[in-house]
């Protein structure tokens, strides 16, 4: 059964990998840039102190045995250049979970694991993977990581379910846990000690990943950093898809989407009383394209000077969100995140729409699509329908198609009762000119979670959005803070982050400093000294 697929395997494209490597390159983008550790020696916290040592030769766990590991291999590692002295074991789990778990040659007793972006797959050898691995042994924590259950070089995309239909549960929700609970296993093999504290921290496809975690799993971690977290992959897929559908209508030009965002931040920037260059709350500002930007004559359709009513209607399209018969069906991107910034795959300040959500060439593909379209074909298709095509797709008959995948995937049960009663902490970031998923789609989750667990949500969730940035990093707000020193004070010393600093950096100078804001609460400027610097701003309610 496991191979009923095979014979569709040929009608794969490679093509479909390209938008997934971009994806998961924001997420190890975004762990650099977020920083953390950053702020380990202010913390409450002395996590760096590590003093235990293992009590057997790192050889010997190769031996290591659980039911669930199909391989396993064990290398001692010496220190170099940044990586420390270790111990690395890799391995198996069935069916076909690649593992990693390294253990520093003195630990912690706590417990790292990063997540995965887009559809996962991949190497465990990435350099970004291996930096990330590298910072968290420089501290003494012992490190885990998965590929949840496919190589996206040999199946992209989410075309592993033709080798294997487990893959689709694997890369939902099993092979984080299963990895997590054998990993520690073998630290505390390791060690002779059970692990003190296990913690999470991860982006996009990642923080889906950590909130999926307390929702079917709260024993596995006790804090966990969940950044611009994928709540909803099936709503995201409806979005994608309603958005190629609009910029296929017409061709928006980096020029014309230059022009877009500066009418936006023209109309939207001192909507908070301060214009700074950020848009505080995009939610703030009403914004159309058709009213607020000069629309083209008919003799004016090429100029980068104005919108064609084509142009300003699929702008307008892709704030809104999917509809149908004048029914939400899921939020739109905010204002402020077509604006032109640094991206991680350019030093060129380009919309941070373009290839993301509107195609770099006519007729071209958004990546933000391509992400939704193999979602469609691979995994909420079952068997899988790898020529289907897009267009076929009524918003208000089809929607119902997705149900059962998003019963698996969605991380958006507010059912957080057992991970609360066990202490654990969930501190979850998102960008407001976020590019890639929704923003909303976070705001959203947590206020349904609030509605549920009422004023005690505040004492184990905490939403911070972070205004001007874009998909994990980037943008032009501040997109470097320490959220997990936060969330380790928070677990081991009950101190609640009420404020995280945040800095922006541009050639390597920190060129503004501000306060991020537990929500609802929002940085509001004390009316004397420099813009730019975090102290002279505090955080208060919402007007």
């Amino acid at each position: 059964m496991h191979r009923r697929f095979m014979a569709t395997r040929s009608t794969v494209r490679f093509a479909v990998g390209s938008a997934f490597a971009a994806l998961a390159t924001v997420t190890l983008v975004q762990d650099a840039r977020a920083q953390a550790f950053a702020d380990v020696k202010s913390a409450l916290v002395d996590y760096s102190k590590a003093d235990i040592a293992p009590t057997r030769a790192c050889e010997s766990l190769a031996q290591y045995h659980s039911e669930d590991i199909a391989e396993i291999h064990a290398t001692a590692s010496p220190a170099q250049g940044q990586s420390p002295a270790h111990c690395r074991v890799t391995g198996v789990l069935r069916p076909e979970i690649a593992f990693e778990v390294s253990l520093p040659a003195k630990w912690n007793g706590r417990f790292y694991m990063i997540g995965n972006g887009g559809h996962a797959g991949e190497s465990l050898d990435d350099p970004g993977r291996v930096a990330q691995r590298n910072a968290a042994l420089s501290m003494g924590f012992a490190f885990a990581q998965t590929n949840t259950g496919h190589d996206a070089r040999k199946e992209p995309g989410a075309s592993f379910v033709l080798s294997n239909p487990q893959k689709a549960l694997d890369y939902a929700y099993r092979a984080v846990h299963l990895t997590a609970t054998t990993a520690k296993a073998i630290t505390a093999h390791y060690y002779a000690t059970p692990v003190a504290r296990s913690y999470w921290n991860s982006c996009s496809n990642g923080g889906r990943q950590g909130l999926i975690e307390a929702q079917r799993y709260p024993e596995d971690f006790d804090g966990l950093v969940v950044n611009a977290p994928w709540v909803s992959q099936t709503g995201f897929t409806i979005g994608a898809m309603w958005n190629q559908k609009a910029v296929s209508e017409t061709h928006l030009t980096a020029a014309k989407l230059a022009l877009l965002a500066g009418k936006v931040m023209e109309k939207c920037d001192a909507v908070d009383g301060l214009k700074d260059g950020l848009i505080d709350d995009p939610r703030r500002c009403d914004f159309d394209a058709s009213r607020d930007v000069p629309a083209c004559a008919a003799d004016q359709s090429g100029s980068s000077d104005c919108l064609t009513a084509a142009e300003a209607a699929t702008i307008n399209k892709i704030y809104q969100g999917p509809s149908s018969g004048g029914k939400s069906i899921f939020p739109g991107f905010m204002p402020g995140s077509e604006a032109p910034a640094v991206t991680f795959a350019s030093a060129t300040p380009v919309s941070a729409w373009l290839n993301f959500i509107v195609p770099a060439t006519p007729g071209g593909r958004a990546a933000d699509f391509n992400l939704a379209e193999n979602t469609m074909r691979y995994l909420v298709f079952t068997p899988p329908k790898p020529d289907w095509d897009y267009r076929t797709f009524d918003f208000g008959r089809d929607t119902a198609l997705l149900e059962d995948w998003a019963r698996k995937v969605n991380a958006d049960s507010t059912d957080l009762a057992a991970f609360q009663r066990r202490g654990g902490k969930v501190l979850m970031t998102y960008g407001w000119a976020d590019q890639v998923l929704q923003p909303m789609m976070g705001v959203n989750y947590y206020e349904q979670v609030l509605a549920r667990h009422g004023a005690s949500t505040r004492d184990f969730f905490r939403l911070f959005m972070v205004p001007g940035m874009t998909h994990c990093a980037g943008g032009n707000g501040t997109d470097r803070f320490d959220a997990v020193s936060a969330v380790i004070d928070w677990v081991e010393k009950g101190k609640a982050p009420d404020v995280l600093r945040a800095s922006r950096v541009v050639n390597d100078k920190v060129v503004r400093t501000r306060p991020l804001c537990p929500y609802p609460q929002v940085a509001r400027y004390s009316g004397s000294g420099s813009i730019d610097d975090a102290a002279n701003f505090r955080c208060v309610a919402p007007e």
